[in-house]
């Protein structure tokens, strides 16, 4: 008799360092690339512009890092929070939670003696982990890390900002607004296409969002730079 095995990949099992991963790689693109596109439009010579998308790139590195992890961090203590509370509830009032859980259960489509013996087997099990899971919506899944976003979000911000730098140095001076913003726009569509394809959602839908906003960024910078620019003599 053949063993057939059923092997399941979600994408919600990638939702922790898919964002942070995301995020920081189109920030640092987009940021870097649009400070680039301002200084030069402003007139400053090649040497201004590398150092200015340089500290662009350390300075968003880092804030990169300390925004997600602070975000994350107050993710956590809320379902902390969550926990101790329901901690609290399973030792003081068990009944009232086995009834709790008996009501989710019911609400879901199960009735109501199965919805019993259910809740009283996982109860029985593990009583924290069926309310955190069925009642809160925690799970070990969806719960939140806040090291490894900052780490992800940090590196691939850096990773991000380096394209804009290597054309900036590679280019001539004078075409270095437009090579920026045109290379630019290329590795958005790339990087949204991969970020929705490993999400799971349509390649050219995220190629086109993440392009429309991050060239609307660049514009403006590249206005801004035009506009109060003073060249550098």
């Amino acid at each position: 008799m053949s063993r057939l095995s059923h092997s399941e990949i979600h994408m919600v099992h990638r939702i922790g360092w898919l964002r942070a991963a995301v995020l920081g790689a189109n920030d640092g693109l987009v940021s870097t690339a649009s400070l680039v596109v301002g200084v030069a439009a402003a007139g400053s010579g090649k040497p201004e512009v590398l150092i200015a998308g340089l500290a662009g790139l350390v300075a968003g590195a880092m804030s990169m890092a300390a925004g997600e992890y602070v975000s994350v961090s107050s993710q956590t203590d809320a379902e902390q929070a969550d926990l101790a509370r329901e901690t609290r509830e399973l030792a003081e009032s068990p009944k009232a939670e086995l009834e709790e859980l008996t009501r989710i259960y019911v609400d879901r489509g199960l009735d109501r003696d199965l919805a019993e013996k259910v809740a009283h087997q996982l109860t029985e099990r593990d009583a924290l982990g069926s309310h955190a899971r069925d009642e809160l919506g925690i799970s070990e899944t969806v719960t939140a890390r806040p090291i490894q976003a900052a780490l992800v979000s940090a590196l691939t911000f850096a990773v991000g900002a380096v394209l804009p730098l290597i054309v900036t140095l590679l280019v001539p001076e004078t075409r270095i607004g437009v090579l920026v913003a045109a290379s630019t726009l290329i590795g958005l569509a790339v990087l949204g296409g991969m970020g929705a394809s490993a999400g799971g959602a349509g390649v050219a839908r995220g190629a086109a969002r993440v392009t429309f906003w991050g060239a609307l960024a660049m514009g403006a910078t590249a206005a801004v730079g035009a506009l109060f620019g003073v060249t550098v003599g």
